[in-house]
Parts: C-alpha cells; structure tokens; sequence
C-alpha cells in the first residue's frame, strides 16, 4: 500500500461525521464539567471555610480543572507513553516543590532564635 492510500483513509476516517459529532460531544461534556467547576470554586469562596480546607478544596477543584485541559484541549489524553512519562516527572518535581516551605516549615529553622543570655555576675567580680 502507498502512503498516499494511507493518507487518503486516514483523511477519510477524519472527515466522518459521526467521528466529528463524537469529538464535539466530548469537547461540549468537557467544557460543562469546567463550567460546573468553575461554579463549585465560586460557591466553595462564599461558605466561609477555614483557610486550610478551602486552599484545599481549591487546589482540588484547579487539578481537576488544569488535567481535563491538559487531557482533552492539549490532546495529551492520546499521547505516547515517553510524552506521559515527562508529565509525570514534572508533576513529581511540582510535587516536591510544593512540600518543600512545610518541610522547612516543621524543623522551625525561620524562627529567630533568642540571644543567649550573659553569664550572671558572681560575687568574686563584685568585690
């Protein structure tokens, strides 16, 4: 077979219509499933939470929000496998980056220590 046969076919199967209204389908659930996330970031901001849980609820609703354009709009849900290995090595060091201010955090090495304290005087230097 020749590769202007293959080109051919694989134009063929691209102008489908019903592989175009399959890929319009997903691209419309997808852009719903950001929108109602977009609305749960919203309402999250308005229950008042604690700091911690809604920076928490945050990030989860923005790595929900962030993987569904990187999979479906950036067309990595399809990639080769060395493509997803270099993702998932940036996600790893992301991850370490992240960790890093509450390791640092929990040995207290930022807090200024105390000035040691001078010896108190004895009664031989008051003499």
């Amino acid at each position: 077979m020749s590769d202007h046969a293959v080109t051919h076919d694989l134009d063929d199967h691209a102008h489908d219509p019903a592989e175009i209204d399959r890929h319009v389908r997903v691209y419309i659930m997808v852009f719903v499933a950001l929108m109602v996330l977009t609305i749960v970031t919203v309402a999250v901001s308005r229950f008042h939470l604690s700091v911690p849980l809604a920076v928490s609820v945050a990030l989860l609703v923005a790595t929900i929000k962030g993987g569904l354009v990187a999979c479906y709009f950036m067309h990595l849900i399809s990639e080769k496998k060395l493509i997803l290995a270099v993702l998932a090595l940036t996600a790893a060091f992301f991850v370490v980056l992240l960790a890093l201010p509450s390791l640092t955090h929990a040995n207290g090495f930022w807090i200024p220590q105390p000035a040691a304290a001078a010896p108190a005087p004895t009664d031989a230097e008051h003499k």
